[in-house]
């Protein structure tokens, strides 16, 4: 049995210890039942709370601590106990006649027990347990990044979601107000074909325009109900749950708010693991140098072969000493190392130097695109309000004879498709405002 066995179930506490804490430290709501409407914010709890990517890299965050307790206890004394058993073949006995007696300095004892308590105790590595431990503190922070990366990724995943899940629900309320505009119209129609004042033809169009408009409307709950299975995944809850969003399309400023950039997590993650790097080239040199250690032990055997004579009885002893380590030479090994270490940090700094400049053009497209959503919003409303005009026109010559049935169709198609358009810029409007928060950092 060895005492390195308790610290291994002492490592396994700490990443248990960890996990049961980020358990009891998620949202109350995420085990709470999910209300007929939901914000954005608590979409957004949910999908963090449930998601499985957070999970997984909350589980590497503390195994990357339990490495940095390993490193820590390299340099710590191990005490270990050991017991053996030996059977060996007979012997014939040795020793000599002193006095008209035996003196047996050699006996036949074919079972032979063993058993030790040793203590090693590293006391000088040149550096080299001392960088380990910085590389596995430098990774262990990495991973922190990376689960603070994942939970922004998250964040701009389930706004996409809901935001979506908004655009749909109110397509579904555009288009349903225009079929009901256009079954009124079938309905003047058909009253003005009994009349005899309209030919079949318009009736048979504006059914036809009807069945198109259905169709359309199909359509849009359609996507409502996959943009709201998409949500739902993403707040850990069945794909088939029934909610609604509690949100609306607003008008947004005129102006994108001036929102400061933050150091972003990916980048912090790289950096940490250039860090890491170079402590690992300082842990491969001091592999070629000099390393002290202490050793000791106490032996209960029978018989022990430190006693003289070989006697068949329990008997103890004890040694302890110091250790002077200095490989000479390893045939390249320690140059191996160095060299893969250095490899690595520099490819740590080039990936490092690549993220930066693709952190500074991704910050100027989402600029670009805030701007270039809100200024389509302007575009939009503006064609909704003409679009609205002229169906309102086109009604009143309708209405007065001097307008057929195609140009009513025609403009309440006009409308529909406006409506739509604005919809839809809205929404491109929340989704370029997250997606610029995302590039800086927040």
């Amino acid at each position: 049995m060895s005492f390195n066995v308790c610290r291994l179930m002492s490592s396994s506490l700490v990443v248990t210890t960890v996990l049961a804490w980020t358990a009891l430290s998620a949202p109350a709501f995420a085990q709470a039942p999910l209300p007929a409407r939901v914000t954005l914010d608590e979409a957004l709890g949910r999908a963090a709370a449930n998601s499985h990517r957070l999970g997984e890299l909350r589980a590497r965050e503390g195994a990357a601590g339990a490495v940095v307790d390993q490193r820590r206890a390299a340099d710590r004394p191990i005490l270990s106990a050991q017991l053996g058993y030996q059977r060996t073949n007979h012997v014939t006995p040795y020793g000599f006649v002193q006095n008209g007696r035996l003196q047996v300095l050699y006996p036949d004892v074919p079972d032979n027990w063993y058993s030790r308590l040793d203590m090693q105790w590293p006391i000088y590595t040149f550096g080299r347990t001392a960088a380990l431990e910085r590389s596995a503190i430098a990774e262990q922070q990495a991973t922190g990044k990376d689960l603070e990366q994942a939970r922004a990724d998250l964040r701009l995943e389930t706004t996409r979601a809901f935001w979506a899940l908004v655009t749909a629900t109110e397509s579904v309320r555009v288009v349903s107000e225009s079929v009901k505009r256009v079954e009124a119209q079938l309905a003047d129609v058909r009253a003005r074909f009994d009349a005899g004042f309209l030919p079949p033809n318009d009736v048979l169009t504006v059914e036809a325009n009807v069945s198109r408009q259905q169709t359309l409307l199909l359509e849009a709950k359609n996507q409502r109900d996959a943009a709201r299975a998409e949500l739902a995944r993403l707040m850990g809850v069945s794909v088939e749950a029934d909610f609604d969003v509690d949100a609306s399309l607003d008008p947004p400023a005129t102006a994108a708010a001036a929102v400061m950039p933050m150091p972003r997590a990916d980048r912090f993650a790289l950096a940490l693991r250039a860090d890491a790097a170079m402590a690992r080239i300082d842990a491969a040199k001091a592999e070629a140098r000099p390393s002290l250690s202490l050793a000791g032990g106490f032996d209960v055997a029978r018989p022990n072969p430190r006693i003289f004579p070989r006697q068949d009885v329990w008997d103890d002893s004890w040694d302890i000493g110091v250790n002077f380590t200095w490989t000479l030479w390893n045939a390249g090994r320690t140059a191996a190392s160095v060299a893969e270490a250095t490899h690595q940090r520099d490819a740590a700094r080039e990936r490092l130097a690549e993220l930066d400049t693709q952190i500074a053009l991704e910050v100027r497209h989402r600029r670009l695109d805030a701007e270039t959503a809100r200024a389509q919003v302007t575009t939009a409303e503006a064609g909704l309000r003409s679009a609205a005009e002229a169906r309102r026109v086109v009604s009143e010559r309708f209405a007065a004879g001097v307008a057929t049935s195609t140009d009513l169709l025609d403009a309440q198609v006009d409308q529909l498709e406006a409506e739509l358009d604005r919809t839809r810029a809205l929404a491109n409007v929340k989704l370029a405002d997250a997606r610029l928060a995302r590039a800086l950092g927040h």
